[in-house]
């Protein structure tokens, strides 16, 4: 076993000790995280708590473009397609693989007219005209390869998915890193490649009951030459040991995150928080069925920073009762 293999493994005990996942909405805020990232990659601006007012409130972020912010629902919409797939024990297959391409491009694919032939990358449709990666960039996979490569590609995913051993956390990892490297390197799409590769790595995740991974935007640089170096190298252990390192570190990063986060909202021996925090929770008493803009209104303060206070109190301080249009909060101690 490799050392990062190892260190991974270390890594995921501690965030698991940490009691990160036992926060209220703990699944839904690391589901935003994924979204977030995999769009910021492909040039989204819009920031996770932006993408937090748009998915629970249905508030648009102002100074984003609206396929900014299209990209995102429709990636929302894929995930959560995708993790209740990876609940049952379907093979996977090309119309599957093109279903996903569909959701994730539902609003911001188009129509195409080619020599190869006219198709529709909305309806996630296999493309029918070359592509490269780029300007000057290597021509991928031609397109009249594209429907047996992929076709090839489910055989293998299914097949590697039975024979796994799913006690072996880092082995299973690579599995999925492995499939997002192939499957982005066939190219199957016009458009969409890298968010729909990344949604079916993290749907294998889930299938393998590991953590999801995120591809964060700060470490894309070092991905995209891993992806080339990986191709032009003939070498997929290279983006597997990369990705590997990624998680790891924004693992750390979210343990040390979450136990600032706690030492900075309540204090370990008063239980205090910092003005604008207790400023917060007092009208949360009075009126816990306040909207973001209740509360923004009332303290005169910015709604992004209620809703970034309330994203440090929720699970530790307090906890939402009821949906999010008309729920409330409820306290998890006595302030």
């Amino acid at each position: 076993m490799k050392d990062i293999d190892k260190k991974l493994i270390e890594t995921i005990s501690r965030y698991t000790a940490s009691g990160i996942e036992q926060q209220v909405d703990y699944e839904k805020f690391y589901l935003y995280s994924l979204i977030t990232h995999s769009t910021a990659i492909e040039g989204s601006t819009v920031t996770e708590v932006e993408n937090q007012l748009l998915f629970d409130e249905g508030i648009a972020a102002k100074g984003r473009s609206l396929v900014e912010q299209m990209m995102n629902v429709d990636l929302k919409n894929a995930y959560l397609f995708g993790f209740e797939w990876a609940k049952t024990s379907k093979s996977y297959t090309v119309n599957f693989l093109c279903e996903l391409a569909a959701k994730v491009m539902r609003r911001t694919g188009s129509e195409y007219s080619t020599m190869g032939g006219n198709f529709d990358s909305s309806n996630g449709e296999l493309r029918r005209c070359n592509v490269s990666a780029g300007i000057g960039g290597r021509s991928y996979m031609a397109f009249q390869k594209v429907p047996q490569a992929t076709a090839d590609f489910c055989q293998w995913l299914n097949d590697a998915l039975v024979s796994v051993d799913r006690n072996n956390m880092a082995t299973c990892y690579r599995l999925s890193f492995e499939a997002h490297f192939r499957l982005v390197t066939i190219h199957p799409w016009v458009d969409g490649n890298g968010r729909t590769t990344r949604l079916l790595m993290n749907i294998i995740q889930r299938q393998l009951g590991l953590i999801p991974s995120i591809v964060t935007k700060d470490a894309k640089g070092e991905y995209i030459q891993a992806l080339i170096d990986s191709r032009e190298q003939e070498d997929s252990t290279i983006i597997q040991d990369i990705m590997l390192a990624q998680h790891i570190t924004n693992l750390e990063s979210r343990i040390l995150q979450y136990q600032q986060s706690i030492n900075d909202t309540v204090n370990s021996e008063s239980d205090t928080v910092n003005d604008t925090a207790t400023r917060l929770i007092t009208l949360i008493k009075a009126h816990p069925e306040y909207t973001y803009d209740e509360y923004a209104k009332a303290l005169n303060i910015g709604r992004a920073t209620v809703a970034r206070h309330i994203k440090k109190l929720n699970g530790t301080i307090i906890k939402r009762i009821g949906s999010d249009k008309d729920g409330h909060w409820e306290f998890i101690k006595e302030q």
